[in-house]
């Protein structure tokens, strides 16, 4: 059985330590089989086992060396987003070596990201480039929790760059992906409602034309496609009529808050960030890198355990024979 690859994420934050209490608990369960593999520095790792009095010797490694003394716990810095940065490239590569049933990420800081000339604005944009830099996927980000689905059309944008940038095609395949992450997910025949953009999906275009002539269309479009969507319903209640699956079985949200306010609001323990459209599973925390309480040793890895077991999930779906990736 391929293993799950996990990475560090940024050792500044929590990352370390959420990946240490999760596989520990992951290992020790006992219907738990998939083996885990750990990208980051071994000797990092040995060290914060001894401060939580966790055991590394039965955990596997995929080695990714720190420049230690450079790291600082709670800071930014381009040694920490290195590092960060250096996990998640060894992972991909063996993902895309097929060495891998899938990925799941710990957090990562943006900025230290960008201090060790990573520009990218997230793990998002990052994996579909180093998945393909000549071609990256398109792919779109899928929060989920026990009681709520959604997807987002866009990510990390201005409001003024996404509404600039909202088309009909771009968000046809927004739904499309929805949809058949659903399937996926177990829900036979999912139900997919679209957020408008402006106050009451616009008020027939008191409020703005988006609504009406890119969203709606879209809609249309992916309903000739056999998908069960609908809308714009306005945001402000959208997402009340989905918890639970009551009217909807996921909501694909036009922007980043809009989406993520919802899920967070609902708490980061069970949180799980799944990207669609790559050419292997990737699950991740829906939660940063916590700076205010690293190395307090307080960190709860729920969501982080959560994310390992959906991916062992998927994973255990695209062994079967006949089952398709998550990047349909």
């Amino acid at each position: 059985m391929k293993p799950l690859i996990v990475t560090s994420g940024d050792p500044s934050g929590i990352g370390p330590e959420i990946v240490l209490k999760a596989a520990a608990r992951w290992l020790s369960g006992p219907e738990q089989s998939r083996p885990l593999l750990i990208a980051g520095d071994p000797e990092w790792f040995e060290e914060l086992g001894k401060e939580l009095n966790i055991s590394t010797k039965n955990m596997n490694f995929l080695p990714v060396l720190y420049e230690k003394k450079k790291i600082h716990v709670s800071q930014v810095g381009k040694e920490s987003g290195q590092a960060g940065f250096e996990a998640i490239r060894a992972a991909v590569t063996r993902c895309m070596l097929k060495e891998a049933a899938g990925l799941v990420t710990a957090p990562i800081h943006k900025e230290s990201l960008a201090l060790a000339g990573h520009p990218w604005p997230g793990h998002t944009e990052m994996l579909a480039e180093l998945a393909s830099p000549s071609a990256p996927p398109a792919v779109r980000m899928m929060l989920i929790n026990p009681e709520l689905k959604v997807v987002l059309n866009s990510v990390h944008l201005s409001l003024k760059d996404m509404i600039d940038g909202l088309n009909v095609k771009d968000l046809t395949q927004t739904i499309l992906l929805a949809r058949d992450a659903c399937l996926r997910l177990g829900i036979a025949a999912p139900r997919v409602a679209v957020a408008g953009l402006n106050p009451h999906a616009g008020e027939a275009g008191l409020f703005g034309r988006e609504d009406l002539d890119i969203i709606a269309p879209a809609v249309a479009a992916a309903q000739t496609l056999g998908v069960d969507a609908s809308g714009p319903w306005p945001g402000d209640t959208v997402f009340m009529r989905a918890r639970r699956g009551q009217d909807f079985d996921v909501v694909v949200a036009q922007y980043h808050d809009q989406g993520l306010i919802p899920i967070k609001y609902l708490g980061l323990d069970q949180g799980i960030n799944i990207t669609l459209g790559l050419p292997f599973i990737r699950t991740s925390v829906d939660h940063g890198t916590a700076f205010d309480i690293a190395d307090k040793h307080i960190a709860d890895p729920g969501s982080l355990l959560a994310a390992i077991a959906l991916a062992d999930r998927l994973a255990s779906q695209e062994e079967r024979p006949g089952q398709s990736m998550m990047n349909h």
